[in-house]
């Protein structure tokens, strides 16, 4: 089986087009079809359907889609075994992570990494979790980083916690709450609570985490993205729970406060997670080492 006609392969039913793919390729539209061509003899099926100038894949090659993208990832995570079993600095880092993890927790483990490994190529996917998920599973990246409020197929996938998050209570200068030394939970009714949309598992994690206080959050908006919810806090939209670790900064300029609930404890797990048929690569071992540095 060659590689660069699976490639090939790929590249078409992105594109559902000869010249396009083509030009992404650099090379010829010939040279397309006769990778494709020998390919569809190879496996003895047709795998696009051609109706006039169009083309589509039909039902044999979306099923060989996923394989061709198991085989070309194998290969790749094979040839950077070899190179960095060889040199210990060459390869590719490829993992995902979320929203939180990707953002403040991560760059400055790369910039360390990076140090220590400047020929290794970085991939850092920062998508939603579900998302992630199914790239694991196809294989795409070779682990993930994610809140362990997130539920995990544990037939398939390892979890290692490394990292203990607290999500404090954080409110503009000024708000009333900021003068007070610390605030029964009860307080939370009278002001606007911004938090991620109904299924997102930090939403989840700090409803039974409130409930469980017979706190009852009737006053909110709902923010997708935690970037925004701490700007809406600092533009005195409502109060929220953020990591500590994401507003480090903002509390240090004094543009937030810290409000103490004594009674209120919030903390989740960081977790990486891997596949348990999956051999990992020395990069990613390496950098999954630097894991343990962040300290809480």
């Amino acid at each position: 089986m060659n590689i660069g006609r699976l490639k090939t392969f790929i590249v078409l039913t992105e594109h559902l087009n000869f010249s396009e793919a083509a030009e992404h390729l650099f090379c010829s539209q010939p040279s397309v079809s006769m990778q494709i061509r020998t390919l569809e003899e190879e496996l003895g099926c047709v795998l696009f359907d051609r109706i006039g100038k169009k083309i589509h894949l039909n039902q044999q090659g979306e099923a060989f889609k996923p394989y061709a993208k198991q085989i070309i990832n194998l290969w790749q995570e094979s040839k950077d075994n070899a190179q960095q079993i060889g040199s210990g600095e060459q390869g590719t880092l490829s993992f995902g992570s979320s929203n939180f993890v990707g953002v403040y927790l991560i760059p400055s483990l790369l910039n360390n990494f990076k140090t220590r490994f400047p020929k290794v190529k970085i991939n850092i996917q920062i998508r939603s979790s579900p998302t992630l998920l199914k790239q694991l599973e196809n294989n795409d990246v070779e682990f993930l980083i994610l809140s362990d409020k997130i539920k995990i197929n544990d037939n398939l996938y390892q979890t290692n916690l490394f990292y203990q998050d607290e999500l404090i209570l954080v409110v503009p200068a000024g708000h009333p709450l900021a003068e007070k030394q610390n605030i029964q939970p009860h307080m939370l009714e009278n002001y606007t609570l911004l938090w991620k949309p109904e299924h997102s598992a930090t939403r989840e994690f700090l409803e039974q985490t409130l409930k469980g206080q017979l706190i009852s959050i009737s006053n909110y908006m709902e923010i997708s993205s935690l970037e925004a919810i701490k700007q809406g806090v600092i533009h005195s939209l409502g109060i929220a729970f953020i990591s500590r670790f994401a507003v480090s900064q903002e509390l240090k300029s004094g543009i937030l406060k810290h409000v103490t609930i004594p009674e209120l404890k919030i903390k989740r797990g960081i977790m990486y997670v891997t596949r348990k048929d999956k051999i990992l690569s020395p990069a990613a071992k390496q950098f999954i080492a630097l894991l343990q540095m962040i300290k809480e």
